[in-house]
């Protein structure tokens, strides 16, 4: 699904799972779900603004505290729903509290090893050697006892990463609830933007470019006005299914832009390639039709109208966005229910 932010596998998250909790210990920030994700997605680098932000940060000496960490977090990363929020923190605190116990546990006892085998060493340089053999017990007990604490920090350690491992998935999935609409199952216009966002940060290839396309129900206000919002929902579904069967690249994703408003943005792709994408959506539109689910009559049939442009050098979003919905009203203003290319 294009709306799926974490795409590593498993041998590779484990790496980017140590790298995230060594830059977490680095800097003040509390050790949350948030903390976790904004440096997850930095030692990734699957979020180039936040990376870039976190960058100069770190370069101009700032100090990355929970406040900052909180205003990143809110600047380039979905939001999170607040019980799963809740219960993430919660059960992290829960497993960073245990590795914090059993680590200071392990050093107690290292602590106490150290003072016998100061024992045993000032033992070892007295020539009455019937002085060592107490020594020596102790040793035994004491090595015992810390090779005991140690397995048991091994053991927390590993419990702790396959907790932690799976508190990544519950905030992979939250994440991912956040980007997409819930009427559709398309992203939502915050996913949108996020894509966007990352599609500037890379440069097309040759003979390819960066494109928008933006689609729009026509006379949709007829549509709940004579047949119920309810019906609307129903032909929003429709389009978007239509859409997310018709899109089939995985590079390539569709989006609920607001109300009956759609947007496919397509990177590294022709010109050629997008339009008849376009096109295919359009007709494939035009020939849906929405039943009445007893009788199977047909109650009506929708057209969409779309406008498609390129990303040209110098563009941001605002800029590239504004001609493709320049391009849709003037499929609009020339009839509807046709694609106007930028």
């Amino acid at each position: 699904m294009a709306a799926k932010r974490y795409r590593e596998p498993k041998e590779r998250s484990a790496e980017l799972l140590r790298l995230t909790l060594a830059h977490m210990g680095r800097h003040a920030a509390a050790f949350n779900p948030i903390t976790f994700a904004l440096w997850y997605e930095y030692a990734a680098g699957i979020n180039p603004t936040l990376n870039a932000a976190l960058d100069q940060r770190v370069s101009e000496g700032g100090r990355i505290d929970d406040e900052v960490v909180a205003q990143l977090h809110a600047a380039h990363i979905a939001p999170i729903g607040e019980d799963a929020m809740s219960r993430i923190s919660t059960d992290m605190q829960r497993v960073m509290e245990g590795l914090v116990l059993t680590a200071s546990q392990t050093g107690s006892r290292a602590g106490a090893f150290g003072e016998q085998l100061s024992g045993l060493t000032a033992a070892l340089g007295n020539k009455d050697t019937s002085e060592l053999a107490p020594f020596l017990s102790e040793m035994a007990a004491g090595t015992a006892d810390m090779q005991s604490s140690v397995d048991a920090l091994q053991q927390r350690v590993a419990l702790g990463e396959s907790e932690i491992r799976k508190l990544r998935e519950d905030l992979d999935r939250a994440c991912s609830e956040a980007l997409l609409d819930p009427l559709t199952g398309i992203l939502n216009r915050k996913g949108f933007d996020q894509q966007i966002a990352a599609l500037f940060g890379t440069a097309p290839g040759k003979g390819e470019g960066h494109f928008v396309v933006m689609l729009d129900i026509d006379h949709f206000k007829k549509v709940n006005d004579t047949h119920g919002h309810l019906m609307g929902d129903r032909v929003i579904q429709g389009v978007a299914e239509i859409m997310r069967s018709t899109v089939t690249n995985p590079a390539h994703s569709v989006t609920r832009y607001g109300g009956e408003e759609f947007a496919v943005l397509m990177p590294a792709s022709t010109r050629q390639e997008c339009a008849q994408v376009a096109e295919a959506i359009r007709t494939r539109t035009k020939a849906m039709k929405i039943r009445n689910r007893k009788t199977q009559d047909v109650l009506l049939s929708v057209t969409i109208s779309g406008g498609m442009a390129e990303w040209r050098e110098g563009d941001d979003a605002t800029a590239l966005i504004a001609r493709a919905d320049a391009a849709l009203y003037r499929s609009k203003s020339d009839g509807r229910d046709r694609l106007t290319v930028a």
